[in-house]
Order: C-alpha cells, then structure tokens, then sequence
C-alpha cells in the first residue's frame, strides 16, 4: 500500500471516481466530508497505477513467450542439418524447448489467477518469469 500512500498526481478518472465515492457517502453536498477529493483521488490514481504496471509486466512477460516459441518454431537452416538423425535430434530438443516454455507458462498463469483472487498486490512478480 506504500505506492498508494504516496499520492501520485490524480488523473481525470481518478478525481471522478473519488467524487462518485464522496457522493455516494457522504450526498451530493459532501455534508460532513472531512476528507479532501485530491486525497482520495490520489489514493485511487495510486491504485490504477499499480495495476497498470502488473499488467504491464504481464504483457513483457507475453511477449517473452511469443517471442521463445517464435525462435523455437523457426526451421534449422537446411545447411547446418544434413543428416536426418541430427534433424530429428534438433526437432526433438525444440519441442522438449516448447513444451517447458509452455509448462512454465501455464504455472505462471496459475499462480497469478491465484494471487489476484487472494488480492496480492504484485501478481507478476520476478518469481512469475516464464523462463526455465
């Protein structure tokens, strides 16, 4: 919760949440309100920001798989396999590749479905990396 206290510059969004916030409590005359809309805007904007880095380092993390799968599923040049043991020895180390990537993946994915329904802060921290 520190990011949250530290009251980053409230958006647009934020400032109209806190007020839809305030209203909801206190009416639309604020009577007997004795927090300010910037303190709970900046409260919320903390809160949308951090979520927006979570997702973020998700998307990286994405990207990362994409991009292994990508460079494993590429075909070997055909000068550099000649034989067709070597050729089903490569094909056979890419998938072995593949499959850990994806098997990583899917436990990623798992722990941070978990996290979020538990309301962790950081769902995708460093010990979500998808590499082996």
């Amino acid at each position: 919760m520190e990011a949250m206290s530290a009251n980053p510059q409230p958006d647009h969004v934020s400032f109209t949440l806190a007020e839809e916030i305030l209203r909801t409590i206190y009416g639309d005359d604020f009577a007997g309100c004795t927090v300010s809309l910037d303190q709970i805007a900046g409260i919320i904007s903390g809160a949308l920001q951090q979520k927006a880095a979570a997702e973020t380092d998700l998307l990286g993390l994405y990207e990362k798989v994409v991009e292994a799968v990508h460079l494993l599923s590429t075909p070997p040049d055909k000068n550099k396999v000649d034989e067709t043991t070597d050729l089903r020895t490569l094909l056979s180390e890419r998938l072995d590749a593949i499959h850990a990537v994806t098997a990583k993946t899917m436990e990623t994915t798992a722990r941070v479905k978990a996290l979020r329904t538990t309301g962790s802060e950081n769902p995708s921290g460093p010990e979500a990396s998808p590499q082996s």
